[in-house]
């Protein structure tokens, strides 16, 4: 069975209507130097009998520092499922909410770093998140989560959410 993860698409409308979403960047050695197409929707693997809508909001929470357990269920808009490149499936839902970017605060992991090197390092989770518009984030965003950016367009477009 595939591995699958849950998260949300955070969006905000700017003064002139346009639509932008918050990607993180992840953090570590893998990732420092890579940008367009490495950025993601905060997400996370959700656990063993764990409800998905609740995975993504605690991953939100855990990679972002932005918490909205109480989230009423009429905020988050199903956005459907992809399934990326290594086989994993990716669940997600998006909430019109704000947030500053520069101050997200993510949780960490420890990398043996150098390889084989014997020597633990910590590194965060993501490193950096920010607010794109839409043709940026398609830029930035890997490739299989696109869909998502698709999907919150149109139903925006019909008037959902907000």
């Amino acid at each position: 069975m595939a591995k699958r993860s849950a998260g949300i698409l955070m969006f905000r409308r700017t003064g002139d209507g346009e639509l932008e979403v918050l990607l993180v960047h992840p953090g570590g050695p893998f990732w420092a130097r890579r940008d367009a197409g490495a950025w993601s929707i905060p997400k996370g693997e959700v656990d063993q009998g764990e409800d998905e809508r609740a995975c993504a909001l605690r991953e939100l929470a855990e990679e972002t520092g932005a918490a909205f357990p109480d989230a009423p269920e009429d905020e988050l808009l199903a956005l459907g499922e992809v399934r990326q490149k290594s086989g994993k499936v990716v669940a997600a839902w998006a909430i019109e909410r704000d947030l500053d970017a520069d101050a997200i605060v993510s949780n960490t992991f420890e990398l043996e770093w150098p390889p084989r090197s014997g020597r633990v390092q910590m590194f965060p989770e993501v490193d950096r998140a920010a607010w794109l518009s839409l043709p940026a984030a398609r830029r930035k965003l890997l490739p299989a989560q696109a869909p998502f950016l698709d999907r919150l367009a149109e139903a925006v477009s019909q008037g959902l959410p907000g």
